[in-house]
C-alpha cells in the first residue's frame, strides 16, 4: 500500500503558497485548512480574554480576511508551518483589531470595560484562563488533527464494509479511553482474541499514517514532518493530563 507521505507531496500548504491564492486549486487548499483550524483559532480567541459572541465574530473575520485573496501576502516562505503561519497571522488580526478599536473608544470618550469570562457558549473553562493562549490553540490543533485522521479511518472502514469492527476498535485508538476487555469484544465480532488483536495492530497503523498524512498536508517541506509530529504529541500530553 502506498503510505499517505507518498501519496501527498504536494501538500495543501504547498500549493497555496506555489499560487499565493491565486488559483482555484490553492484557494480550495487554503479554504481546508482553514476549516480544520476553526477550532483551535476560536480556542485561542476565547482564552484570550475574548467572549463566545466575540470569539466566533473575530474568528469569523479572521478567516474572512485569510482567505481573500492576497491574503498571504506577508507570509514567509521560510516558515513552511500552516500552523505557524496561522498563529502569527491570528495575533496580527486581534492587534490590528485592538488598536483600531482602542482608537473608536477615544474618539467616542467611551471607557475601557473588563471581559466576563462567562459567554453565551458557556464559561470559559477555568483552564483555560490561567494556560498561555498559545498553549490552548497548539492543544487544540492537534486535536482538530486527530479529529480528522479518525474521521477518514472512519469512512475507510465504512467504505471497506468493516464499520462495526471499526465501532468496537475504536476505543482503542485512544490515549485518555479505558479499552474494553478483548475477550468481550473478540465474542462480540465473532473472532478469536488473536485475531482481534491482529486487528488492533493493524488498525492503529493506519491510524498512525493517516494522521501523519493530515500533519503533513500543513507543512511545506516533508522533511519537517518528523519534528512537528513530535510538536502534536507534545502538545496532545497536555490534553490527557
Amino acid at each position: 500500500m502506498t503510505s499517505p507521505a507518498d501519496r501527498f507531496l504536494t501538500t495543501r500548504w504547498t500549493r497555496v503558497l506555489a499560487a499565493r491564492g491565486d488559483s482555484p486549486d490553492a484557494r480550495q487548499a487554503l479554504s481546508d485548512l482553514c476549516a480544520v483550524n476553526y477550532a483551535p483559532v476560536l480556542r485561542f480567541l476565547r482564552a484570550s480574554g475574548h467572549d463566545g459572541d466575540e470569539a466566533q465574530d473575530l474568528a469569523h473575520g479572521f478567516f474572512a480576511q485569510v482567505l481573500e485573496h492576497g491574503g498571504l501576502d506577508g507570509v514567509d516562505r521560510a516558515r513552511g508551518r500552516f500552523r505557524s503561519y496561522l498563529l502569527g497571522a491570528l495575533k496580527h488580526f486581534i492587534g490590528a483589531q485592538r488598536a483600531r478599536e482602542s482608537r473608536l473608544k477615544r474618539g467616542a470618550g467611551l471607557e475601557q470595560e473588563s471581559l466576563d469570562t462567562d459567554t453565551a457558549h458557556g464559561p470559559v473553562p477555568a483552564a483555560l484562563q490561567c494556560e498561555p493562549p498559545d498553549t490552548v490553540f497548539d492543544r487544540e490543533w492537534a486535536l482538530a488533527i486527530i479529529d480528522r485522521a479518525l474521521a477518514s479511518l472512519e469512512e475507510e472502514q465504512a467504505a471497506a464494509g468493516s464499520g462495526e469492527v471499526f465501532a468496537a476498535l475504536r476505543p482503542w485508538l485512544s490515549a485518555s479511553a479505558a479499552p474494553p476487555v478483548h475477550a468481550e469484544v473478540a465474542t462480540q465480532l465473532g473472532m478469536s482474541e488473536g485475531a482481534l488483536r491482529v486487528a488492533i495492530h493493524r488498525l492503529r497503523k493506519r491510524f498512525r499514517e493517516l494522521v501523519r498524512a493530515a500533519v503533513l498536508q500543513t507543512l511545506q517541506d516533508e522533511s519537517e514532518l518528523d519534528s512537528e509530529m513530535q510538536h502534536l504529541i507534545k502538545a496532545l500530553a497536555g490534553a490527557n493530563t
